[in-house]
C-alpha cells in the first residue's frame, strides 16, 4: 500500500491552508471599517496576496499526493464502510473532492502553459510578468484551497483508518501463517522415524525345503 506514505503530507497541507486562513482572518477585520470596506486598501490587498500564495503552496501538495491517496482509499474501502463504521461519513464527503482536485490541477496546467508560452515568445519577459501571473493564479486557486481545507481532513481520516486496518489484517494473516508453519514443523518433529528394513541373512535356508 504505497499510497499510505503520502498521508502525512496531506495532513500537513490541510494544517497549512488552515493556518494561512486563520492568520488572515486575525487581521482582516482590523483593516476594514464598520461596513466591511477596507480602510487601507494596499495593506488589505497585500494580506490577501500573502494568504493566497501560502494556501496555493499547500494546494500543490494535494495535487502531488491527493489523487494517489484518494484512489487507494477507494480501493481499500468496502461497501459496508460507506454505510456504517468509523469513516462512513468521511467516505461520503469525498464525493466532491475529485472535482476540486481536477479544477485545481487544470489551473496549474494553465499556469505552466502560460509560463512556457512566455519563455518561447517573449524571451526575458518572464521576470517582468511572472509575479503578477502568480498572484492571479493564487487568487483563482483560493476557492480550491478553501474547499480542500474542508474536505481534506475527511480524506486524511479515511486514509489513516483504512491503512491501519489493512496493516492489522496483514499482520494477522502473517501471524496465522507463522503459527500454521510452526505447527506443521512441530508435527513433523513428533513423528517417530520409520526404521529401515533389516538386511537379509546370508545363506538363510528357504522355508519348507531341506537339503
Amino acid at each position: 500500500m504505497a499510497w499510505q506514505r503520502h498521508i502525512p503530507a496531506l495532513a500537513s497541507a490541510v494544517a497549512g491552508i488552515r493556518q494561512a486562513s486563520d492568520a488572515w482572518d486575525a487581521v482582516s477585520d482590523s483593516l476594514c471599517d464598520g461596513d466591511g470596506w477596507p480602510v487601507d486598501e494596499q495593506r488589505y490587498e497585500d494580506g490577501k496576496v500573502k494568504r493566497d500564495a501560502e494556501a496555493w503552496r499547500h494546494v500543490e501538495v494535494f495535487l502531488a499526493h491527493g489523487p494517489e491517496v484518494l484512489a487507494g482509499v477507494r480501493a481499500a474501502a468496502r461497501d459496508a464502510d460507506y454505510v456504517e463504521g468509523p469513516v462512513s461519513e468521511d467516505l461520503r464527503e469525498l464525493r466532491g473532492i475529485d472535482t476540486t482536485l481536477e479544477r485545481a490541477g487544470q489551473l496549474q496546467r494553465e499556469w505552466d502553459q502560460i509560463m512556457a508560452l512566455m519563455d518561447a515568445s517573449l524571451p526575458g519577459s518572464r521576470k517582468l510578468y511572472e509575479s503578477q501571473a502568480q498572484e492571479e493564479r493564487n487568487a483563482d486557486g483560493w476557492s480550491y484551497a478553501d474547499e480542500l481545507a474542508i474536505r481534506g481532513p475527511a480524506l486524511v481520516r479515511a486514509a489513516d483508518y483504512l491503512a491501519g486496518r489493512a496493516d492489522a489484517e496483514q499482520s494477522a494473516h502473517t501471524e496465522r501463517a507463522r503459527v500454521a508453519l510452526a505447527r506443521s514443523a512441530s508435527g513433523r518433529r513428533g513423528t517417530p522415524p520409520v526404521s529401515p528394513p533389516s538386511p537379509p541373512v546370508p545363506n538363510a535356508p528357504v522355508p519348507g525345503r531341506s537339503r
